[in-house]
Formats: C-alpha cells, sequence, structure tokens
C-alpha cells in the first residue's frame, strides 16, 4: 500500500512526540524497563504494576530498529493491561518493516478478535494510521491486517480497511483483495459478493495476479458456474501468466469443476491441453479426472489413465487409492475393490475411514456381514475410527439379514462412542423389523425415535406401510398411509408402488387402480414396480388388453420395463394361448433400445419348437452385430440345453460373432463342433476364421482350417486357385492366401453354408 504523504499531519506527529518527551516519569520507565530487558529480564514483573501505555509506546518508539529487543517487549507485554491497541498497532508496524510477518499476523488476528465490537474497524485503522509515520512504517502493514480479518472470516471489516485505507490517501494493495475474495470463497459467501469485490478492485486500478483469477475460478467451480470460471481462466491467460504451481492449481480447479458438473470429457480435454502450454499434469491432475470417472461410474475408462500415470512415472497414492476403491464398491465390483485394497496395503498406503465404509458397505450389501466386520476391525487396528455412516452401514447390513442382536450391539457402540443416530439408522432398525414380519417392534422403533426428538419420515412410513402389505394386512397399511398424510408427510411414489403391489397380491385389483389413479393426481410418476404390479394383475385376471395397455404407457413415459416385468407378460400371453405374440414380445427385448440389458431369454427358449428356431437365429444374428456375445453365448447355449440342435446358420454366425469380438478360442471351438456336426463354413466366416488366427499366432489351428476349407472345394475349376493358396500359406504369406480366398469366394468356389 502506498501512502500518499500529506504535509497536514506533521504539526501533529511533532505534537505527539512533544507530549512523550514532556512525559518524563513515562520516559524513566521505558528506560528502566529497557535496561531490565537487556540485562535483568527476571526483574520485569516488579514493573507490570505501575507501567503505563505511554510508557510502552515510548518504549517502542526507542527500540524500534532493536527487533530481539522488541520481541523480548512484545513477549512480557502481551497478557497485560498496559498494551493496549495503540501499543499492539506500534508494533505491527515494527515487526512488518523485520518482516516478521508470522509473528505480525498472530498479533494482528488478535487485534482482530479482540476488538470485535468495533463495527467497521474504524478504530484500528485510525490507530495504524495514526501511528504509521512514528514507525516509519511500510505497506506491507495494511495488507496484514486485512488478511488478519479475512482468515477469521470478518470479511464486511477487512473490506471496510480497505476502503478507509482509500479514503485516507492510501493505494490497497492485491494482497488485501486476495485475501477478502479468498475469505469470501472459503466461507461459502454468495459468488456474487466476490464478483462485486472484483470490480471494484479494478475499478482502484489494483491489477489481478494469477493468484486472484485462481481465487476466483475455484469459487465459480465450487459454485457450479463452469463458464463464469473459463472466462476468468482465459483473462488470466491474456495477462501472460507463466506456468507454476498456481497455475497447475487453476487445471486442477478447473478440471474438477467440469467432474462435478458430469463433464468429464471436457474435463479430459482440458487436461489434454496443459501439455500443448508446457505443463505436464501432476498426480493431482491425474486424481482428480480418475475422481470424476467414478462419479459416473466409468470404471473402465480409469485404466486408460492409470495407464498414461504409469508411463509418465507416476505411482498410485492414498487419494488413488481411496477413490478407485470407493468407485469400484459404488460399482457393485466387490472383487475389484477388495483387489485395490489389497494392492494398496502392499504399498504401504492406508485406507482411510471413508474407503473402509464403502467396503463395510460393499460387503453389507453382499450380504457378507462376516467380511464386512472384518473391515471394521482393520479400521480399529490401523488406529482409524468408524464414524456415524460406518455404524449406520452396519446396522443396515445386519438388519437387512435379519440379525437384529448384531444390529442394536452395533447401535449401542454407536451411542458410546458419541454419536446420535441419525434418522436414516432408525429406518434400518425399522426395516430390519419389518422385513422379519416383526410389526409391532418396527412401531416401537418408530415410537423411540419420537422420544429421541427425531421425526418419522416419508422412508421410515413408507417402510412400515410395506412390511403391512407383506404380511399381507393391506388395510392396516392403508390406515398408516392416512395418518402419515395427516401428520403432513406425503407419501412418495414407493409410498403408493408398496400399497398397489399389497393389493394387487389380495386380487383387490380396483383399489389398486384407484391408488395408481390418486398417484396421478398426486403428480407422482409411477415406476417399473408400480407399473409391474398392476400388469400382472391384469394378466391374472385375464385382461391382456389391459395389460400390454399399460406396458406400452410405461415405455412411453420413459420407465424402462425389467425382467419380471416381460416374463409376467410373456407368461399371460402364454396361459391364452398367444404364444405368438409372446415370441414377438421377447425378441423386441433385443430390437429396441429401451430393453434393459439384463432380460433374460430362457422364457422364449421354452415356447419354441424346432420350426420356430429361426427366430432364435435372428436373436443370435442381432447380439452378434451388436457385440453382445455374451447374450448370444446365453441363447446358443439354451438351444443346446433343450435338446434343440443349431443348424449351420447359427454356427457360421456365432464363429463370425465371436471373430469380431477377438475371443479366438472360443470361434475355433465352434468350428470343431460345427464340422463334427457335418456343416460347412460360409464363405465370410471362412475369410474372418483364418484372419483371426493368423492375426493370434494359431499355427496349427489356421493350417487344419485351410486344409479343410481346401478339401470341401469340389469342383475342378479352382484347382489353380487351392494350389495358389496351398503354396503361399506354406510360405506365410497370409495377405496373398486371403486374396485368394476372397477371389475363390467371389467366383463361387468355396462353399456357402448351405451344401
Amino acid at each position: 500500500i502506498k501512502l500518499v504523504k500529506c504535509f497536514s499531519l506533521k504539526p501533529l506527529i511533532r505534537r505527539s512526540l512533544s507530549s512523550l518527551a514532556s512525559s518524563s516519569s513515562d520516559s524513566l520507565l521505558a528506560d528502566k524497563a529497557l535496561t531490565s530487558l537487556r540485562r535483568h529480564p527476571y526483574q520485569l514483573h516488579h514493573l507490570s504494576a505501575t507501567f503505563t501505555p505511554e510508557a510502552a509506546s515510548n518504549l517502542l518508539l526507542k527500540s524500534q530498529n532493536d527487533q530481539e529487543l522488541v520481541l523480548k517487549f512484545l513477549n512480557w507485554a502481551n497478557p497485560h493491561q498496559f498494551f493496549t491497541l495503540r501499543c499492539k498497532c506500534i508494533t505491527l508496524h515494527i515487526l512488518t518493516k523485520f518482516k516478521l510477518y508470522k509473528t505480525a499476523q498472530t498479533l494482528a488476528e488478535d487485534v482482530a478478535a479482540k476488538t470485535i465490537d468495533d463495527g467497521d474497524a474504524s478504530l484500528v485503522f485510525t490507530s495504524l494510521k495514526e501511528t504509521y509515520d512514528l514507525c516509519d512504517s511500510t505497506s506491507s502493514v495494511f495488507d496484514l491486517v486485512v488478511k488478519s480479518y479475512s482468515r477469521l472470516s470478518l470479511i464486511d471489516k477487512a473490506l471496510s480497511v480497505v476502503r478507509l485505507a482509500q479514503a485516507h490517501g492510501f493505494m490497497p494493495g492485491v494482497l488485501s483483495y486476495n485475501a477478502v475474495l479468498d475469505a469470501t470463497i472459503r466461507s461459502k459467501r454468495n459468488i456474487s459478493f466476490a464478483e462485486d469485490v472484483f470490480k471494484e478492485m479494478l475499478e482502484s486500478q489494483v491489477s489481478p495476479n494469477v493468484f486472484t483469477y485462481n481465487i476466483l475460478i475455484r469459487g465459480f467451480c465450487f459454485a457450479g458456474n463452469i463458464d463464469v470460471a473459463l472466462g476468468f481462466f482465459k483473462r488470466m491467460e491474456k495477462k501472460g501468466c507463466l506456468p507454476n504451481v498456481v497455475t497447475y492449481n487453476t487445471y486442477n480447479t478447473l478440471i474438477d469443476g467440469y467432474c462435478k458438473l458430469r463433464k468429464i470429457d471436457d474435463g479430459f480435454e482440458l487436461l489434454r491441453s496443459m501439455a500443448m502450454k508446457g505443463l505436464e499434469p501432476n498426480l493431482i491432475s491425474y486424481n482428480v479426472v480418475i475422481n470424476g470417472l467414478c462419479r459416473e461410474g466409468r470404471m473402465k475408462e480409469t485404466s486408460f489413465v492409470l495407464t498414461e500415470m504409469n508411463k509418465k512415472g507416476y505411482s498410485l497414492d492414498e487419494v488413488t487409492y481411496n477413490t478407485l476403491i470407493k468407485g469400484y464398491c459404488k460399482e457393485g465390483n466387490f472383487h475389484q475393490a477388495l483387489v485395490m485394497h489389497a494392492e494398496m496395503l502392499r504399498h504401504g498406503l492406508s485406507p482411510s475411514v471413508i474407503t473402509y465404509t464403502s467396503l463395510i458397505h460393499s460387503m453389507c450389501k453382499a450380504g457378507n456381514m462376516n467380511r464386512a466386520t472384518e473391515f471394521l476391525e482393520q479400521m480399529r487396528v490401523r488406529g482409524l475410527f468408524p464414524n456415524e455412516r460406518t455404524y449406520t452401514t452396519l446396522v443396515d447390513g445386519f438388519s437387512q439379514k435379519g440379525y437384529m442382536n448384531e444390529a442394536y450391539r452395533v447401535l449401542k457402540e454407536m451411542i458410546d462412542n458419541g454419536f446420535s443416530p441419525s434418522i436414516v439408522t432408525y429406518n434400518a432398525l425399522v426395516n430390519g423389523h419389518c422385513v422379519a414380519g416383526k410389526m409391532e417392534d418396527a412401531i416401537a422403533v418408530l415410537e423411540d425415535m419420537k422420544e429421541k426428538g427425531l421425526t418419522p419420515d416419508v422412508v421410515s412410513y413408507s417402510t412400515v406401510l410395506s412390511g403391512f402389505c407383506r404380511s399381507y394386512d393391506v388395510d392396516e397399511a392403508l390406515r398408516f398411509k392416512r395418518e402419515m398424510v395427516e401428520k403432513g408427510i406425503k407419501p412418495d411414489t414407493i409410498t403408493y408402488s408398496s400399497l398397489i403391489q399389497g393389493f394387487c397380491e389380495q386380487r383387490r385389483t380396483k383399489e389398486a387402480c384407484e391408488l395408481y389413479e390418486e398417484m396421478l393426481r398426486a403428480g407422482l410418476s409411477p415406476d417399473e414396480f408400480t407399473y409391474t404390479a398392476l400388469i400382472n394383475a391384469y394378466c391374472m385376471e385375464g385382461d391382456l388388453e389391459k395389460a400390454l395397455q399399460l406396458h406400452n404407457e410405461m415405455v412411453e413415459k420413459g420407465v424402462l420395463p425389467d425382467v419380471v416385468t416381460y416374463s409376467v407378460l410373456i407368461n399371460g400371453l402364454n396361459k391364452q394361448a398367444r404364444t405368438r405374440e409372446a415370441k414377438r414380445l421377447l425378441l423386441k427385448l433385443f430390437y429396441e433400445d429401451s430393453v434393459p440389458s439384463d432380460v433374460t431369454y430362457h422364457t422364449l427358449i421354452e415356447n419354441c419348437s424346432n420350426i420356430e428356431f429361426k427366430s432364435i437365429v435372428s436373436l443370435i444374428k442381432g447380439f452378434c452385430m451388436k457385440g453382445m456375445m455374451a447374450e448370444a453365448d446365453r441363447v446358443f447355449e439354451s438351444m443346446l440345453e433343450k435338446n434343440h440342435k443349431p443348424d449351420g446358420t447359427a454356427y457360421n454366425v456365432m464363429i463370425h460373432g465371436h471373430c469380431s469380438g477377438g475371443d479366438v478360442r472360443k470361434a475355433y471351438s465352434l468350428y470343431k463342433e460345427m464340422v463334427k456336426s457335418g456343416f460347412l463354413l460360409h464363405t465370410v466366416t471362412v475369410i474372418a476364421l483364418v484372419k483371426a488366427l493368423h492375426k493370434e499366432g494359431k499355427v496349427d489351428e489356421l493350417n487344419s482350417v485351410i486344409e479343410n476349407v481346401l478339401r470341401s472345394c469340389e469342383l475342378s475349376e479352382p484347382e489353380q486357385a487351392k494350389v495358389l493358396v496351398e503354396i503361399n500359406h506354406r510360405e506365410g504369406k497370409m495377405v496373398v492366401v486371403l486374396d485368394v480366398l476372397a477371389e475363390m469366394a467371389k467366383d463361387g468356389f468355396l462353399p456357402n453354408g448351405k451344401s
């Protein structure tokens, strides 16, 4: 901060010096204290009672060029009453001049905390201004005070000091504005306030630096306004900011901002652009990207990032492992999560509480409570303490399994360790009792919640309501629904779905439909469970038209039918001997993208005769064309299990599909089965299999296929071509072999699979 010298201040300064000099008693006290500080520090306590603020000011001004003496005085004076605001301001000037910023910062924060009633910080500013010239101070003192207020989140006071400085001829610097901006972002104040401060900064002709931009970018990314953040980033680049640690932070902040907005591809693009600007992504950059991929469930793509990290010489740290483990747990890939955990421990890295909680949650989800308990013990061995979420996860896991004694044991431990069970914890217990059919115990938990000051929510009521439905007491479930409405808790989709399913199972379809209409009037969207329950009810009553109408309605509304929905419909159609419609519906499962990938096709196999297996081949072909070989294998194997022998077309389609998918071993195995069954390879399949075997270097298998193909060419015309194939194959010229085979196929000299 630059001080504009005001000549009108000089008479005031002379009067101040004059008044200090005239106080001989204060001067004598100051001299005594100086002597004691230099030679007899133990005698200082005798002076404490009579020492005055004026004597303290006198001492500081006399010793302001002696750093050691000033520090000794500060150590002695700090707790005493004579060390007033004015004395502290003089000390701040001196400490700042000596560049003892850490000590000065501590004192400035003490000043800020002890002048909390100084509304606009004018008292502190005035004292600093009046003592500025006495100490021949520097601009840093005002920055330091603004920073102190900012660190204590006293943002308005910090900004007031800046404005007071401007009003009295001082020019606030970039450090002051950065401190205010940083405090604004840290305190999660409205981002528009930071924007206003930045505008004020520019209007005051203070130039932003790379730290300013980084703070603003961080703030706008946190607020989810990535476009404004990018705008500041471009302004920063135009200023020609050189690559440094802060620039790295800026890139990482922006990448993280994209990831949080689920725009990971934009984050990747920004990561790639770093290298073009002479910046290599660092470990934090990669961790941010991995976190973004995990958040979006794109776990396969993390392997590419890990490979790139390895090439750049980066080793996975605790953040990387913790993020990956959490991601795999979220995806349900427990095996890979455990592999990463074991690898992490081998490298001497410690999983965090969050990581262990994710692993415990995964084990609970899988129903493996023994393993979940083992992870809890591992946490303790490593000196980590379970948090509220860890305990709640275990309570839920034990409750889901019906192990209520263990659930209550964990609950007791949770309370003993100072955690208050949340509504989520109690809902887990309610669900456990409902699953066990102990509805009285479930209601008792609700009452206990109320006694603890917690109000049961829609999940609490819906869980109990669902429990009554499972116990076939739908009337009590309906009474509970009325009670929750009376208490001002609005039923949600799960509430209605549970009731509708309960009434449907009781064959009370009319009442179920009334609830469905009520649900729609309430503005709630039915889910797949709602529709499936109603579709099943109509199928049971033989009203297939209404069932199919509901199926079409759910698809139109974007609700994906699941395997249960289709099984219900197909069984309903089969019962009415409408097998053609049932099979058409099953084929629709594949050909429409709206159908989930977990739907099985066993019902189709069960209801097809040998003649109808043309539909099955079409289904297999469709899977192969889309690269869904696992599904194609499943349908093909179902044919064999039902003793339906695949024809040559089915084999050709499967072999070609596996060649395209890269599973040459499976393709060759099917080829051998096909030859054994007396079928011939189609032209296209021949070339695909030969190419795949050559690419994988499977010489023996390749020889066998080519010899068999040539034997199957019964026409006399292609003899010359056959010789060409034999010679070039023997010499390893596979390109020529493939060309000749293609020409033979074009001329009709290779089998077409129908021979």
